[in-house]
């Protein structure tokens, strides 16, 4: 496994070597004791969720408010995505930041977001399946986001006419967003 750091503490990018031969291929995913001997600290998942979407479809930029934050480890296991993180940690030198990768069957890569970033994701490919392990179990109540479309962010998604939910077409705008974090 190789682990890289972004410019923006605490992501990480990480990437396993992937065996391949006429049958298939096979890899290492993930590996507990790696990943927290790289990251200096003991990180459990207690949650494994998967969201399949089609090309165009937009989600986020979700995050859960404390105290049921959650760290996600980010993987595509079909199809492309562009994953998007934004900086909610209001003490951070890279609040409002955004980091932007793209996560893919083919590539293999991950990405691990720490509790304190807004996440949301593009898929460029038909039924992209996109798998997340997670620090803490979701809480309807605590969960918050902010617009993909926030004119303050000026994301670019790289797609036309996304589709994207009701619940994402209604949330705020990073200009009047007050950070949780």
């Amino acid at each position: 496994m190789k682990f890289t750091k972004t410019d923006i503490e605490g992501l990480v990018i990480i990437e396993t070597k992937k065996y391949v031969d006429d049958r298939g291929y096979f890899f290492e995913s993930y590996q507990h004791q790696k990943f927290c001997d790289f990251l200096g600290e003991e990180i459990t998942f207690v949650q494994e969720n998967e969201s399949m979407s089609s090309i165009n479809v937009i989600r986020g930029l979700h995050f859960q408010k404390t105290p049921f934050a959650q760290g996600k480890l980010v993987r595509v296991s079909y199809g492309k995505v562009i994953d998007i993180v934004v900086d909610i940690r209001s003490k951070s030198n890279t609040y409002g930041k955004i980091f932007a990768i793209e996560l893919s069957q083919e590539n293999g890569k991950q990405l691990w977001i720490p509790e304190g970033f807004a996440h949301g994701f593009v898929s460029l490919e038909q039924n992209s399946l996109l798998n997340y392990k997670c620090t803490n179990y979701y809480n309807q109540p605590s969960e918050d986001a902010i617009a993909w479309n926030s004119s303050a962010l000026n994301i670019d998604w790289g797609v036309e006419n996304p589709i994207v939910s009701d619940k994402d077409q209604i949330a705020k705008d990073f200009s009047t967003f007050v950070s949780p974090f």
